[in-house]
């Protein structure tokens, strides 16, 4: 903008996110001090009303910053990001299986981490340098995967498609497929979890729980596409709503923990019999609106420890794809509650017209 005021879509991956948090994921070079001043004068706005630091952003929702402040880019800027090896470069244009005008698709390997962060400094989000190809700007991660989740990962080429596909998430129209092995059979072949998750006490946020009291509303539908007698089966999950490690923390908590996962799992998510350690969680395909029309529909080959452990066990990948996308789901409480209180107001209405006309017939 011509008065340095800048303006961010908040992304999927940062529902419910609070604002002095949002700073120190996507803006860490403005201190607190500054975040809680341009509040309290109501420079920092989200939709257009005022906001303050502990308030929580919801995915969609356009965030309104004030221009940096110079002395505080002076003193604490970022440093530039060298430049990457011929062999870094490599890697990441190896992981991009689509690619147009306002989106890539990467297949991300397992043990790379989307996003930096203590100690972490090999991440997608450092190489996206090397994925310009011909537009001009830098592409935007538009959401994440757990550092041991293979698979499907957008990345936006330029704002627009960026605050487009922030949207498509927000409002579920965007779709995500994961493939897993979930340790035992559940006893429900397609199933709904509806949990809400918060992050557990004196983990400092490394590790989420089912947390009923405090915790996010998360939704989460599994189908089992085959198993293997009583020891492990194959599902498909959907995730409705992009609480963190949500898809692990759903999966425990219904008794079924994702093979590898000794995160959530403990040694109960790790099988015998040559069956990798690694975990078995692959983000099988992704399909979002396009924002120039159409969509965008792409599938994620699997990781060579994934594929061999679906042989091992007799599996056909080709019977995971086979599972319809698009299936009515039922109505959340939330949903059943909003129709009730407008099939309600409703009945009230009609009630009132009644009576006026009563009283039209006597007079």
């Amino acid at each position: 903008m011509s008065d340095g005021v800048r303006q961010f879509t908040v992304g999927y991956d940062d529902e419910g996110i609070r604002v002095d948090r949002w700073f120190k994921r996507h803006l860490p070079e403005t201190s607190f001090t500054t975040v809680a001043k341009w509040a309290r004068t109501g420079q920092l706005r989200v939709d257009g009303s005022r906001v303050g630091p502990g308030d929580r952003l919801l995915a969609g929702q356009v965030l309104r910053v004030p221009p940096p402040e110079p002395e505080r880019v002076e003193q604490r800027g970022k440093p530039e990001r060298p430049p990457l090896s011929d062999d870094e470069a490599a890697f990441a244009r190896e992981m991009v299986i689509h690619k147009d005008a306002a989106a890539l698709v990467l297949n991300k390997p397992p043990g790379l981490a989307t996003q930096g962060g203590t100690k972490t400094l090999t991440h997608v989000d450092g190489l996206l340098d090397a994925l310009h190809y011909e537009a001009e700007g830098r592409p935007k991660l538009v959401h994440r995967l757990d550092k041991d989740t293979s698979g499907a990962l957008l990345v936006a080429r330029n704002s627009r498609a960026a605050a487009a596909f922030a949207k498509s998430f927000s409002s579920r129209t965007a779709k995500k497929v994961y493939w897993a092995l979930v340790v035992d059979v559940p006893s429900i072949d397609d199933g709904m979890i509806e949990l809400p998750i918060g992050k557990q006490p004196g983990t400092g946020g490394e590790k989420m729980c089912v947390d009923e009291e405090n915790g996010q509303p998360a939704r989460t539908r599994y189908r089992v596409i085959e198993r293997a007698g009583n020891r492990t089966a194959w599902v498909e999950l959907q995730p409705f709503t992009g609480r963190t490690h949500q898809l692990r923390v759903h999966m425990a908590a219904i008794g079924h923990p994702i093979v590898g996962d000794g995160k959530y799992g403990g040694q109960a998510a790790f099988l015998t019999g040559g069956i990798s350690r690694k975990m078995h969680l692959h983000a099988r395909r992704i399909r979002v609106d396009h924002p120039d029309g159409g969509e965008i529909d792409v599938t994620a080959e699997l990781p060579t420890h994934f594929a061999e452990s679906l042989s091992q066990l007799g599996f056909e990948a080709m019977a995971g794809d086979m599972m319809p996308l698009d299936v009515k789901l039922p109505p959340t409480r939330d949903e059943k509650k909003a129709f009730a209180r407008a099939h309600a107001k409703s009945f009230r209405k009609a009630r009132r017209g009644e009576r006026r006309g009563r009283g039209t017939a006597r007079d």
